[in-house]
């Protein structure tokens, strides 16, 4: 293992639309964040969409996107209907107007619905998930894969991001255990670390029961406000460390 002073933990991910507070954990436990939007879209999945708890149960909020090809990657997906923005946002002003700190947030928030800034699904993820990173005081580098060359091969892309930028160990969401070639991380002295997404502890939430942990963070942070960060790993005096390989 290399000396604490090199360590340099590096995270890599597809963009997903207003994410759940794993998703935000992930980027916090990294010091460097890639958004890996050079790959194919995929329909029914995250990039596009995610659920809030809303008092008949969870819901979704889905910006409706067009997709002319298989082949078609996250960073060139148009979104195909101008006025998302304005649906999205007055579902989450109704849904949490009466939420304990929905009003800390709801101006900034309310100007991203008001001019979102792009018709292109992940520059509207990536400009969410920064002002996010923000309300969560999470000072992780967020940079884009389109940034680096990567060459050819699933796994062999990602060990050449984490070389091109100094990374010493990759930090991985646990689903990726079924794909990853973990030896082509430690042929080249690279570590490979995994998420733990279990035991998160409940917060106050509204809604009827159970508990929905994997809602957008948008509800813990407008049911916590300031205290968030206590229901996330990542934050904790005694965070739990990332599984090694």
């Amino acid at each position: 293992m290399m000396p604490t002073s090199t360590r340099k933990v590096v995270a890599i991910l597809q963009s997903n639309y207003i994410p759940w507070k794993g998703y935000f954990d992930l980027i916090n436990f990294a010091d460097e964040f890639i958004f890996y939007d050079e790959v194919q879209y995929t329909k029914n999945d995250w990039r596009n969409r995610n659920r809030i708890k809303t008092p008949q149960g969870p819901a979704w909020l889905t910006i409706p996107v067009r997709q002319t090809s298989l082949d078609q990657r996250i960073l060139d997906t148009p979104i195909s209907d101008p006025k998302w923005a304005v649906k999205h946002w007055r579902t989450l002003a109704q849904t949490y107007a009466r939420a304990p700190y929905f009003k800390q947030y709801k101006d900034e928030l309310e100007a991203f619905y008001n001019d979102p800034g792009s018709e292109l699904l992940s520059a509207v993820n990536r400009r969410l998930i920064e002002l996010i990173c923000g309300w969560l005081g999470i000072g992780s580098r967020l940079s884009s894969s389109t940034d680096y060359e990567m060459g050819e091969g699933k796994t062999e892309r990602l060990v050449r991001l984490v070389q091109a930028v100094g990374g010493t160990h990759y930090l991985s969401g646990p689903s990726a255990r079924d794909y990853l070639q973990t030896s082509l991380f430690t042929d080249v002295g690279l570590s490979v670390e995994w998420m733990d997404y279990s035991d998160y502890a409940p917060y106050h939430q509204a809604g009827p029961a159970p508990f929905e942990h994997s809602v957008s963070v948008l509800d813990l942070l407008f049911n916590e406000g300031p205290a968030a960060p206590r229901f996330m790993k990542s934050f904790a005096a005694r965070p739990a460390t990332p599984t090694a390989s």
